[in-house]
């Protein structure tokens, strides 16, 4: 009962998603985290005075992009929501390549960042954004996966 309780509240929530996308990852952050991703980053990565500005400017930039896949994110899990009673496997097959995709480009995201900020600083704030984008990104997928129900077949 509590998974269909969940379901009706994504597809109430998801039918909003295009306009609402970036409030629900920060709703998402203020949960796991207590506080916005900007303070989170900012508590775990070190930079000198001389590195912030860079740093800040580049995080920014990342933040955009990675911004846009959380949208995408959350339009994946409306339309899993949507068919989530009458997915056909072809459809649950297109659909599980759409998320793994995605899963590969928000990796390649921060690896690409982790690079471009190794070039404005030191390997130590790289790695140091690197680590908190990963400890980040693991939570709200772990967040999201307890929460969404495991597909089911459709019932004949």
């Amino acid at each position: 009962m509590k998974k269909y309780l969940f379901l009706i509240a994504v597809l109430f929530a998801s039918s909003f998603a295009w306009a609402q996308s970036n409030k629900e990852e920060i709703d998402l952050m203020q949960a796991a985290f207590g506080k916005d991703k900007k303070a989170v980053v900012a508590e775990f990565v070190k930079v000198s005075p001389a590195q912030k500005d860079a740093f800040w400017k580049l995080y920014d930039e990342y933040e955009t992009q990675r911004k846009a896949l959380g949208k995408e994110r959350i339009d994946l899990l409306k339309q899993y929501a949507d068919h989530y009673f009458d997915f056909t496997p072809v459809q649950a097959d297109e659909w599980t390549k759409k998320v793994i995709a995605l899963g590969k480009k928000t990796d390649d995201l921060i690896i690409s960042y982790y690079g471009k900020v190794k070039a404005v600083s030191d390997g130590i704030i790289a790695t140091q954004f690197y680590q908190i984008e990963n400890y980040i990104l693991v939570n709200i997928r772990v967040q999201i996966l307890q929460k969404v129900p495991f597909i089911q077949k459709p019932a004949k």
